[in-house]
């Protein structure tokens, strides 16, 4: 059984949380970005984008295009675009290896 004693150092420990912020919930984390890149095998580019979001530890899927015809088609008809790299990130497109766009995108 809790005497006065111990109350008043529970409202004091309290008191101290709730002046150092302590006391308010923890923000939840940050959903992890959805990323797609669309590659060939031969494109360095494709090599240097995937690398460079290995680098910050975004994870992916590699969809190949050169092996499956039916992404490359939808890569083309949502961009208009045939070539490669293609990163798909939260929904947005960004075209070749472009670090600030891709930044960007991962920050929406």
């Amino acid at each position: 059984m809790m005497n006065d004693n111990d109350l008043i150092g529970l409202r004091a420990l309290k008191a101290q949380q709730m002046r150092m912020g302590m006391d308010k919930p923890k923000s939840t984390p940050a959903k992890a970005p959805v990323v797609e890149v669309y590659s060939t095998q031969t494109c360095p580019y494709c090599h240097m984008a995937k690398q460079y979001l290995n680098s910050k530890k975004v994870a992916f899927k590699d969809i190949d295009v050169s092996r499956d015809g039916a992404a490359a088609q939808r890569m083309m008809s949502e961009t208009g675009q045939t070539g490669v790299p293609q990163l798909r990130i939260n929904g947005q497109w960004v075209l070749g290896f472009d670090r600030h766009a891709i930044d960007e995108a991962l920050q929406s």
